[in-house]
């Protein structure tokens, strides 16, 4: 079964793709019935078409799809999930086999739709910006800023909040004299003060139309008040331009052993309260630019002496920091509001030290936003990562949605668990939803603020037959997948797949011949990720142990109490590799990463694709050398010779590193001279296949450059099997040739050693 070549044409992979027909058969498959679904997956074969579905009566409200029974005669369609008969609407009455509408053609399994409602408001973009930076951060933000306001459409509406010790929010309507509003930073501001003191909300109304309005152009759209600081940027583009440019760092004095007073939850707050007074429901991003952590107000993360440090792991776990319980409380109240008006938060972090992501998370992850983790606004990682934000299809529209909800229809058989993505639930509780929660659950719908055609969720099943409820032979279970979002040019959309899986009896040899290793390792680390969020690390890697054990168990092949017959089918070969690398990520394993850094890493494991985060578990490790032409070579540290080259991409770093001898000829410069043709080419082979990695990838990649024994070589060192290390038969590196990692992790061998004397046992 070619699971990539499925995923191409729907956006799902499947850890299973034969279902186990009864409840208790997929509770021994230990890996649950579940699916990742990328919910505006590119398909340029299917153009989106130009009319309303066509939907089951209510409650069902499922869309016609390929799986539907129809009558042609009497022009009646039956709803697979429901099983109600359905009249087509008039338009359809052509209907005939021969002559079948795009939704019923079995290629169209997933189809867009562009409605007929319209957003009456175009795309909102709220740049909210810290201004207690140095005057070269500041400076290449700005820059950043201005070339941003070149990449939105003419008609998209955008505003401006500055914040440092105090909270600006600026008027774009005065070109002559500029005006902002000033919040105080060290006080919370609810919804109902900043209505009042703005002057916004639903009590009040636009100005009356202009005579130019009155003269046939469009009429301005409804902004309950807000059209003072939020603009079309084809009007304030050069207000807001010449805003920036004169934006001066945050005068506030700064005491030496002192950081600068920064109030990034007020104005945060600020932004929420103004967004949701003004564009509720409708299509928007506040964009948060912060250069270090916030030191008063709501919201504040440290205080503001330096001789505080900064929260770690450690102080969180032992509750021994100050601040972080009641800033994420904080955040997380003004997440749920954000989301539930419809409006996505982006971070974009450019400081060496922390600023708080970890306590911000809530704002990205419950919304669908993007969070960036560089270590300064002047880096390429920033710059890249932003303009890559407002990157533009073929139609010249932006590469996102707004708004969206996904709705999830199953057949009786099957029930909704949960969801685990970017997003929060949309309270829909429904005769398919379990009382077995995983992530996001007791509901069939979701909202996400923003989502872009790489958000994949991963959505979670359990099988409701019981065991004397027998399946018809050749009997199909369906899942559908409804995600209704704004499109950027203001049109509503419905993107619709649906999936059909055969059922068959648990002692059936197909169920296990379906199992994708990839998709479930993938599934797997997202439930195991969730669940380290609330749970002590230690305990995760004991309960990934156990599925690991118990799958190994029921799919494995072997005699009892002997470790070396036991055998795993092909599909199966490589999850414990995957589960061996997870325990080892750093999405579980947080020593030598920030809370800030884990909480970025996590968020980008939960909103990618299959391949990107199989990336992200066990990373793909290239070899360049004179043997042979460029080759995958095991993540080991067997691989690492003096003679060779190594690309690795950890999704989150493409990182070359150069064997001793390498590094040896091209410091001498052989590589500039004719004759050593041949290792200039080498040298510039793994530059390019880099390149390849840096095109599309967002949050732009770190590069690194190192050789061996360089201490940047760390990158790969802290990814590699250990199979040679200090306490190896070898101190030198064993027999097998390689560099001796010093490093006290147990490598894959005895890993797998102790795995299949663990399953020969019987022990779980």
């Amino acid at each position: 079964m070619d699971f990539e070549a499925i995923e191409d044409q729907d956006g799902v992979r499947c850890a299973w793709n034969v279902l186990p027909s009864t409840r208790i058969e997929a509770t021994r498959g230990v890996v649950p019935v579940s699916t990742l679904y990328t919910l505006l997956k590119d398909r340029p074969d299917c153009p989106p078409v130009m009319y309303e579905p066509v939907m089951c009566k209510a409650p069902c409200r499922a869309v016609l799809n390929p799986y539907c029974q129809i009558d042609v005669r009497g022009k009646l369609w039956i709803c697979p999930f429901c099983l109600q008969r359905n009249q087509f609407p008039p338009h359809y009455k052509d209907i005939a086999q021969n002559n079948l509408p795009p939704e019923l053609h079995p290629r169209f399994t997933t189809i867009e739709y562009g409605l007929t409602r319209r957003s009456p408001i175009p795309p909102v973009f709220m740049f909210v910006v810290d201004t207690c930076l140095d005057e070269d951060e500041l400076k290449a933000l700005k820059d950043s800023l201005i070339l941003a306001l070149s990449l939105l459409p003419p008609n998209a509406l955008v505003g401006l909040i500055t914040f440092g010790t105090m909270v600006q929010l600026h008027e774009l309507g005065h070109q002559d004299c500029p005006k902002s509003y000033v919040f105080r930073g060290a006080k919370d501001y609810n919804v109902k003060q900043i209505q009042e003191m703005l002057g916004i909300g639903s009590g009040v109304r636009s100005q009356p139309p202009t005579q130019q309005h009155q003269a046939g152009q469009a009429a301005p759209q409804q902004t309950y008040g807000a059209d003072r600081f939020v603009q079309p940027v084809e009007q304030c583009e050069f207000t807001l331009t010449s805003i920036l440019e004169q934006l001066q760092r945050d005068p506030w004095p700064v005491p030496n052993e002192k950081r600068p007073l920064r109030s990034t939850g007020a104005a945060v707050a600020v932004a929420v309260g103004m967004m949701e007074s003004a564009f509720p429901n409708a299509g928007g991003r506040i964009m948060l630019f912060c250069g270090g952590p916030a030191t008063q107000g709501p919201g504040m993360v440290v205080g503001a002496e330096l001789r505080e440090p900064m929260r770690s792991h450690h102080d969180i776990e032992k509750d021994a920091s100050r601040y972080y319980r009641k800033a994420t409380k904080f955040y997380e109240g003004l997440a749920k509001r954000t989301a539930a008006a419809g409006h996505a938060v982006d971070i974009f972090s450019g400081c060496l030290d922390q600023v708080g992501l970890a306590e911000m998370k809530s704002l990205v992850n419950w919304t669908g936003g993007h969070m960036v983790l560089a270590d300064s606004f002047v880096t390429t990682i920033f710059k890249q990562s932003f303009q890559r934000v407002f990157a533009k299809d073929d139609q010249d529209q932006l590469r996102m949605g707004f708004n969206a909800t996904l709705e999830v229809q199953t057949t009786k058989e099957l029930k909704v668990c949960g969801l685990i993505g970017p997003g929060i639930s949309a309270n829909k509780k429904t005769a398919i939803v379990s009382d077995t929660e995983i992530g996001i659950g007791s509901t069939s719908a979701w909202r996400l603020a923003a989502v872009s055609p790489q958000t994949t969720v991963g959505i979670y099943f359990e099988v409701a037959n019981q065991q004397s409820q027998a399946l018809q032979p050749g009997s199909r279970g369906l899942i559908q997948y409804v995600t209704t979002y704004q499109h950027s040019s203001g049109q509503y959309r419905m993107h619709v797949t649906t999936i059909a899986r055969n059922w068959a009896e648990g002692s059936s040899p197909e169920v296990p011949a379906s199992f994708d290793q990839e998709a479930a390792a993938v599934l797997t680390s997202r439930i195991a990720v969730s669940k380290a969020e609330a749970d002590e690390v230690a305990g995760v890697l004991h309960w990934i142990d156990r599925m690991l054990i118990r799958l190994c168990q029921k799919f494995g092949d072997y005699r009892r109490d002997d470790p070396a017959s036991f055998r795993l089918a092909n599909n199966f070969s490589m999850y414990p590799h995957f589960m061996y690398y997870l325990r080892r990520s750093q999405f579980l394993h947080v020593f030598n990463s920030s809370p800030d850094e884990t909480a970025f890493y996590r968020h980008c494991l939960f909103r990618e694709d299959t391949s990107n985060s199989m990336t992200m578990i066990q990373p793909p490790l290239m070899s360049f050398g004179f043997e042979g032409p460029p080759a995958p070579v095991p993540l080991d540290s067997v691989s690492m010779k003096p003679d060779v080259i190594l690309l690795l991409d950890t999704y989150f770093h493409i990182l070359i590193w150069h064997g001793e001898t390498i590094a040896e000829w091209r410091n001498a410069g052989y590589h500039e001279q004719p004759e050593y043709e041949n290792l200039k080419l080498l040298l510039e082979a793994p530059v390019e296949d880099a390149q390849g990695f840096l095109v599309d990838r967002m949050p732009v990649p770190r590069y690194v450059v190192c050789d061996q024994n360089g201490s940047q070589a760390r990158f790969l060192l802290s990814k590699l099997n250990p199979s040679t290390s200090y306490n190896s038969a070898n101190q030198y590196g064993g027999g097998g040739g390689g560099e001796a990692v010093l490093t006290d992790d147990v490598n894959i061998n005895s890993f797998i050693r102790a795995l299949k004397e663990l399953v020969v046992k019987g022990t779980s």
